[in-house]
């Protein structure tokens, strides 16, 4: 039985689009940030999502929430900066609102993210001013995102089905029907479509968690991914104490939260100078509103030497330019071929979903959070235990059902971890 003839037989078959959508808002607001009474919420989104806003926004003022704030998104607008825009407008960011984003969660506030966008809304603009843009969005908002992956408030980000994203998940649909089929897939995904959300939440939280205390015991100094076909074939070192993690986490305001809706990964820090080999993309990276097909990239040292793509190529080299860390890895995560995402079939076009069907490793800053004590570190204690800095954290896919995965002890001893993207 399929995911989606699964839940045909549930209660939510037969929900209302707007009772649908309310519920996902609901799991948003107790389950993703976990939100507390006199808490302010700051949430990002994009022009179409004002429906799901409107009803996280009344859950969480329900919740107690202090005030909510919302900023908006609007693809047009950003279009009509890279057409007419004076060429100093790619280095510049706004500072001074990031400052504020950053002071709000310093104060308490906590943070949500909905993502929708359009993919590919910038995939025919200069890639210059594209990097540009990109760099100085990463410098304002640094602040407030070291905040993030340390995980010092509780944070979470959902998803909303947009036109343009969902022309580009179902091509060939009618946008309607191909809208239609998008949040069907969203809500899935998001595991509210059951009919206690809540409930099978905090039972994927507990499995997930029994994962993670194996990788924890196990204390491997590396991973070994190697695909059937040969493409990938990677050694990734593990930063001295590492901790895995996955679901949900406690944050450093005391609120537990689940960081990503969906998520089906284990994650760890990988030590920034033991990364070796070759590894390809197994799925699409869509970045900043660039797609980036078929990544092919050589590590030596811990550093990409060599980087390729059929699609984008000149965006990722800019992107692995950020910074001397944007060569290296912050994340690796283990995601079984199984998982609901994997086995819906969709390709998303978005790494918080494509991310939880797949292995994935991420670019650039790693979270503290990661390492035994890692959250009352400074930035020298940090790299000396291997963890990677920079202006960005990009994941990337390279897990599939032709990928082995083997833990290698300090001694060189390989054990079994996945075999054709299962657990062993």
């Amino acid at each position: 039985m399929s995911v989606m003839e699964a839940v045909a037989k549930t209660k939510f078959a037969d929900l209302t689009f707007e009772e649908k959508l309310d519920r996902l808002a609901e799991v948003a607001v107790k389950v993703g940030l976990g939100l507390r009474a006199g808490q302010e919420l700051i949430m990002s989104a994009p022009m179409e999502a004002l429906p799901l806003v409107r009803r996280i926004t009344e859950h969480a003022y329900k919740a107690g929430a202090l005030l909510v704030t919302t900023f908006y998104a609007d693809d047009p607008s950003v279009l009509a900066r890279f057409e007419h825009g004076a060429d100093a407008s790619f280095d510049y960011a706004p500072k001074w609102l990031q400052d504020g984003i950053a002071e709000g969660f310093r104060s308490g506030a906590a943070r949500l993210a909905i993502a929708g966008t359009n993919p590919a809304l910038l995939a025919k603009q200069d890639p210059a001013k594209v990097a540009r843009a990109n760099v100085a969005a990463s410098k304002a908002g640094k602040p407030a995102m070291e905040l993030i992956t340390r995980h010092e408030i509780n944070w979470t980000i959902v998803a909303c089905a947009t036109p343009e994203w969902a022309k580009l998940v179902f091509p060939g649909e009618p946008v309607e029907i191909a809208v239609a089929k998008l949040w069907e897939a969203i809500f899935v995904a998001s595991r509210v479509a059951v009919d206690d959300p809540v409930v099978e939440w905090q039972e994927h939280g507990a499995r997930l968690k029994k994962r993670v205390d194996m990788l924890n015991a196990k204390r491997f100094s590396a991973l070994h991914f190697k695909s059937q076909d040969g493409a990938t074939d990677l050694k990734v070192g593990l930063a001295d104490d590492h901790l895995w993690a996955g679901g949900g986490t406690t944050a450093g305001n005391g609120v537990y939260c689940q960081p990503n809706i969906p998520t089906e990964e284990c994650f760890t820090t990988p030590h920034k100078d033991r990364v070796d080999g070759t590894v390809r993309a197994s799925k699409p990276l869509s970045h900043q509103g660039t797609l980036i097909e078929n990544i092919a990239v050589r590590f030596e040292g811990g550093k990409i030497v060599e980087a390729t793509a059929t699609a984008g190529e000149d965006v990722l080299n800019r992107l692995i330019s950020t910074d001397d860390g944007a060569r290296r890895l912050g994340e690796v995560a283990l995601v079984p071929h199984s998982s609901p995402i994997a086995q819906s079939g969709v390709l998303f076009w978005s790494t918080l979903f494509d991310e939880n069907a797949a292995s994935h490793i991420a670019l650039g800053q790693a979270y503290s959070t990661c390492l035994i004590g890692g959250e009352k570190m400074d930035a020298e204690q940090l790299a000396a235990l291997g963890a990677n800095a920079s202006l960005i954290h990009v994941d990337w896919m390279i897990g599939s059902g032709e990928m082995d995965v083997d833990g290698v002890t300090a001694d060189g001893t390989a054990e079994p971890l996945m075999r054709k993207g299962e657990w062993v």
